[in-house]
C-alpha cells in the first residue's frame, strides 16, 4: 500500500508539472487555434537562465522569480517578433514557424551551454517532509508550487479588469476591439504569460529529469496528452488532465508496462482521445455549419 500511495503522489507531483505545461498550451491555443510545439523548448531555455544565475549565486528563489520575468518578456517579444508577422498566413506557415522556433531555441541552448546534462537544485530539504517516507520533499514542494500558480492564474483571469480583457480577446477578438480593448497587446500579454508558466513547470521538472536542451520533449507529450484529455480550448479541463495523466503514467508504468514503456502512456491517450472523445472531458464541441 504505500509503494502504490507513493506511486500516487509522485504522479500528482509530475502531473502539477504536466498541468503548468498543458494549460499554457490551451493558453496559446485559444489565442492562435494552433498548438505551440515550441512551449517545451521555452520553458527549457528558461530553466537554463535560472541555472546561470545560480550558478552565478543567486538564492534559488530570486534566481526563480528574475526567471519568471524574464520568460514573461521573452515570451511578448517572441509573440510581437515572430508570430505577429504570419497571424494572418496559412495555417502550415504558422505551424513551420512554431517548429523552426522550436529547433531554433534548441540549437541555441545546445551551442550556449553544451549538451552535457547538468544537475539542477532543488529548493527542498533533501529528506522526506514531516517523517513522511511516501513522499519526498521536492514532491511535495513541486505539488505546492504548481497548485499555488494555477491558482494564481486562476484568480487573474477570473477577478482582474486585465485578465477578464485578455480573455475577451481570446474568445471573440472582434467584438473585444469594438469595446476598446487592445487585442493585439492582450494576445502578446497571454503569450507572456504562458511562457511563464512555462518557464515554472521546467524549473520544478528540471531537479527531476536533470537539465539538458532536450529535457522537455517528453514533459511536452505528456502536456499535450493532458490538454486533449481535458479539452484543447478549456483551461481548467488541461489542468485536471494534467494530475490525471501524471496518475496514471506513473501506475501504469510501476505496475503493467514498466518504466521503459511510459511514454507510450501518453501516445496511446492522444490517439484514443482524438478517436473517442476530440473535444476531451471539458472542451466545446464545436459544429460548423457547411
Amino acid at each position: 500500500m504505500d509503494a502504490f500511495l507513493h506511486q500516487v503522489i509522485a504522479g500528482l507531483a509530475t502531473g502539477g508539472i504536466y498541468a503548468s505545461l498543458a494549460l499554457a498550451l490551451v493558453m496559446i491555443h485559444n489565442a492562435t487555434r494552433l498548438v505551440n510545439f515550441a512551449q517545451g523548448e521555452m520553458a527549457m531555455f528558461a530553466t537554463y537562465l535560472c541555472w546561470t544565475m545560480i550558478q552565478a549565486g543567486w538564492p534559488y528563489w530570486i534566481a526563480f522569480a528574475a526567471t519568471i520575468v524574464l520568460s514573461f518578456v521573452l515570451g511578448i517579444a517572441i509573440e510581437r517578433i515572430v508570430i505577429r508577422p504570419v497571424e494572418r498566413a496559412p495555417v502550415l506557415t504558422t505551424v513551420v514557424v512554431f517548429i523552426g522556433l522550436l529547433l531554433i531555441l534548441n540549437s541555441v541552448a545546445g551551442w550556449i551551454f553544451s549538451y552535457t546534462i547538468k544537475s539542477f537544485p532543488s529548493p527542498f530539504p533533501s529528506g522526506p517532509p514531516f517523517g513522511l517516507h511516501i513522499v519526498s520533499s521536492h514532491e511535495l514542494g513541486a505539488i505546492s508550487v504548481t497548485l499555488l500558480v494555477l491558482l494564481l492564474v486562476f484568480l487573474f483571469f477570473r477577478f482582474t479588469p486585465l485578465g477578464l480583457a485578455m480573455r475577451a480577446a481570446a474568445q471573440n477578438p472582434d467584438s473585444s476591439r469594438l469595446v476598446g480593448i487592445r487585442v493585439g497587446w492582450m494576445l502578446a500579454l497571454g503569450w507572456g504569460l504562458a511562457a511563464a508558466i512555462g518557464a515554472t513547470a521546467g524549473m520544478m521538472v528540471a531537479p527531476i529529469v536533470f537539465l539538458e536542451p532536450n529535457m522537455m520533449t517528453g514533459v511536452l507529450l505528456y502536456a499535450f496528452a493532458a490538454a486533449l484529455l481535458g479539452g484543447i480550448d478549456s483551461p481548467g479541463g488541461a489542468v485536471v488532465g494534467g494530475f490525471i495523466v501524471g496518475v496514471l503514467e506513473n501506475i501504469v508504468g510501476a505496475y503493467l508496462i514498466g518504466t521503459e514503456l511510459k511514454l507510450t502512456v501518453a501516445l496511446v491517450l492522444i490517439v484514443g482521445v482524438l478517436v473517442v472523445k476530440p473535444a476531451g472531458l471539458f472542451g466545446r464541441v464545436i459544429v460548423q455549419r457547411v
